[in-house]
């Protein structure tokens, strides 16, 4: 039972927090709303941090979850800049800020979303080496990539995932020079697998970025303090005027692990463990979006997802689940990327290994298809490039579990809905 007088705590101010918030307010919730975020910068959605942002396409102001007046016109007590120190399950306590403030809470969310992964080589400290993860990374690449640009300039990026690419296709937008440095042996392996991956490698190729794959980034070499170049492990240097670090993130669980809640393991991506309702093994304690690792339907597999949509949905779930409500958290993980004129969404879960198989339906030459992930005549995962209105019948085919003819499937003249069980 839910009464005026209790007390609900968010900590993490990102797309994830800012809905729960939201969310409690509509559901009629009329106690305290505190919500704690570590930037200073209201709520925001990060997406276009390496997409429109990025390239000056997109306004400051329309990143914001909210407008700032919403959260006092809201009762949402939203304290900015402003760090947890720790959680205290037995007082059922939150502390924060420099004058050791606390607050009591009668439930709690834990949305701390997720960290760059830091390079560990000689060379970080320089003052050209960047990460991307908050707004103020991305203003700060902006201006780096528009001075790389005019002065006919070069990025090295180390890392070929989405964060990577994307970079590499901004910086490409603004004319700096792009050389990606990636272990695997194509972009995107670990996310789309080898056969995919190649088309990613293709398109950026096409668009002058090079990659060097196979190899790892052992050094970052300066002088005044300034990026010279960046050496791999083959031995070779790579000219840089700057280096970005998308090597992947971390789910920041350092509050949860201190307050002895359960967590997954790291080898399979971390996290805060949490039931399909979002709740940790405190049943007052909740966790949503990039930080919490939540039971995948129908598998039961444990993921943590870093992506907008599941910020988006998960946030007013555990909100949801906060208040009592009936809520089983089972979305099928989603997510989107735009590089120069190619837009993709992809929907499922396949990691390299867990497939058979890899079913192209349309032209992927011209990189205007759908590609599905499947295993034993069953699809785990499906990717539309350039094909719109189609992530409907895609997601309920995943969830679906039906054996499906794969002839079918690949042949474009076959309505997809009418492969659905």
């Amino acid at each position: 039972m839910v009464d005026a007088d209790q007390t609900f705590v968010i900590v993490g101010g990102g797309l994830a927090g800012a809905k729960a918030a939201e969310t409690l307010r509509a559901e009629g919730f009329t106690g305290r709303v505190i919500l704690i975020c570590d930037e200073r910068d209201h709520p925001y959605e990060r997406p276009a941090l390496s997409k429109g942002y990025l390239l000056g396409r997109e306004e400051r102001d329309g990143l914001f979850v909210h407008e700032p007046a919403w959260y006092a016109r809201n009762d949402v007590e939203l304290h900015l800049g402003q760090t947890v120190d720790r959680i205290d399950r037995t007082a059922k306590t939150v502390h924060f800020g420099d004058d050791g403030t606390f607050v009591r809470y009668d439930k709690l969310l834990l949305a701390t979303g997720a960290e760059p992964r830091r390079l560990d080589v000689p060379g970080t400290g320089l003052a050209g080496v960047h990460h991307l993860r908050r707004l103020a990374h991305a203003d700060r690449l902006r201006g780096m990539l528009a001075a790389l640009g005019r002065d006919n300039g070069h990025i090295v990026i180390a890392g070929g995932g989405w964060i990577g690419l994307e970079v590499a296709a901004a910086a490409r937008g603004y004319g700096a020079e792009v050389t990606v440095i990636e272990p695997a042996p194509t972009p995107l392996y670990g996310a789309l697998g080898p056969e995919l991956g190649a088309v990613f490698a293709e398109l950026h190729r096409e668009h002058g970025v090079r990659f060097h794959f196979g190899v790892r980034l052992t050094e970052i070499i300066g002088q005044d303090g300034m990026v010279l170049a960046a050496r791999t492990d083959d031995g070779e240097e790579h000219p840089a005027h700057d280096v970005l670090a998308a090597i992947g993130a971390v789910p920041r669980t350092g509050l949860a692990e201190a307050a002895g809640l359960e967590l997954a393991d790291p080898a399979h991506g971390g996290g805060v463990l949490v039931d399909a309702r979002l709740r940790t093994s405190d049943p007052d304690i909740h966790a949503a979006g990039d930080v919490a690792a939540f039971p995948l339907a129908p598998s039961g597999a444990r993921v943590r997802v870093e992506h907008w949509a599941n910020a988006l949905h998960g946030g007013p779930a555990a909100a949801r689940a906060m208040l009592g409500r009936d809520v089983t958290y089972d979305r099928v993980p989603y997510f989107f990327t735009d590089q120069y004129d190619l837009g993709m969404e992809y929907s499922g879960w396949a990691p390299p290994g867990s497939y058979d198989e890899v079913v192209i339906r349309g032209d992927a030459g011209k990189r205007q298809f759908i590609a599905f992930w499947v295993k034993e005549g069953r699809v785990l995962a499906g990717m539309n490039v350039n094909v719109w209105d189609v992530t409907g019948p895609i997601q309920e085919l995943i969830r679906a579990r039906a054996r499906v003819d794969t002839d079918a499937l690949a042949d474009p003249h076959v309505p997809l809905e009418g492969l659905v069980p």
